[in-house]
């Protein structure tokens, strides 16, 4: 085919093209059959540049112009899309994860008790007695543990690989948590317990010998929001548990995947929790810094996290968004 034929039969979707082009850049939003027709002419635009090159390198002023009209294409189409990916997770962050979090408030009460209320027995009982101490732990076990293992253990690798390794195990507890409810909530029971027990155990045995202030020192700054975000993560799968346990006037499996649904958001919203914990357990916990200093970074974490999520639930509430209807899907 000629040079003529070519422009001759390709030039309508050109100017078609530019025409949707300049209409995009001057409105933040198209109707979606333009955005379809924009993508197939860009695509065959393209084409064209390629074969221009090829079999018409000589005329420049052909390349120039296939070139330019692409390349402004390509700004508008992917400037678009970037910004729909952004709005999503703005509307993400700031409605749907903290809607999703306010609906399990009562989930989240009763997923704190089942971890606080075995952390404090365990805690106070091996503070207090020497039997326990001694059943939990033989002396030389206990006392490794408390002079050197504890902490050896936030800074025996690097703290890239450690805080990596720190972020894929509260994952899987967190999903474990989320995902045991579907067994009608006795195994999400069970995790929660036996977290908080195993948490209580460790600050029992330092308790009982003084070094409570290292226990907590080590514990908190990344604890605050870890140990939070399971809680949380436990509270959505107690509530998937509740849902087939008592489903109200919803068929079993229909009230099931409402609340999987729902309470998924929850779980991929935690997964910035888990990466912020991740990142001060490996970067901070373990570094020989002040222990107020370590603590307040903690406190810090913790605090942009959830207070982020709780501000944007009550304003969002506050402001009648439908996500905060008693049945509004999430």
């Amino acid at each position: 085919m000629d040079i003529d034929a070519f422009v001759a039969a390709r030039q309508g979707g050109w100017w078609r093209l530019q025409e949707l082009t300049e209409k995009a850049r001057r409105i933040t939003r198209v109707a979606p059959e333009e955005l379809d027709e924009m993508v197939h002419l860009y695509q065959r635009a393209g084409a064209d540049l390629a074969t221009a090159r090829v079999e018409y390198a000589a005329d420049s002023m052909l390349v120039s112009r296939l070139t330019l009209l692409v390349s402004d294409a390509h700004g508008v189409l992917y400037g678009q899309r970037d910004t729909e990916v952004s709005r999503n997770l703005l509307q993400f962050a700031t409605v749907t994860f903290p809607a999703a979090v306010y609906a399990l408030r009562r989930h989240i009460a009763v997923a704190a008790l089942l971890t606080v209320l075995p952390w404090a027995v365990f805690q106070i009982w091996l503070a207090v007695s020497p039997t326990a101490f001694d059943v939990a732990a033989p002396d030389a076990t206990a006392q490794e543990y408390i002079d050197q293992d504890f902490e050896d253990y936030y800074s025996n690798q690097p703290s890239q690989n450690f805080a990596t390794q720190v972020f894929l195990n509260n994952v899987r507890v967190g999903f474990l948590a989320f995902a045991a409810g579907a067994l009608l909530c006795v195994f999400a029971v069970a995790l929660l317990v036996w977290n908080g027990a195993n948490i209580g155990v460790a600050g029992g045995l330092f308790t009982h010998v003084g070094q409570w202030d290292k226990f907590w020192g080590l514990i908190l700054p990344h604890g605050m929001l870890e140990i939070s975000a399971v809680i949380v993560a436990g509270a959505a799968g107690l509530r998937i548990g509740w849902s087939i346990i008592d489903p109200g006037d919803r068929p079993r499996f229909h009230a099931f995947v409402d609340e999987a649904r729902r309470s998924g958001s929850v779980l991929v919203g935690l997964i910035a929790a888990f990466m912020l914990a991740a990142i001060v357990e490996g970067f901070v916990t373990g570094k020989p810094w002040p222990t107020w200093v370590r603590i307040g970074i903690g406190v810090f974490v913790f605090v942009l996290f959830w207070g982020w999520t709780i501000a944007f639930a009550w304003r969002a509430r506050a402001e009648g968004n439908e996500d905060f209807t008693a049945d509004a899907p999430l």
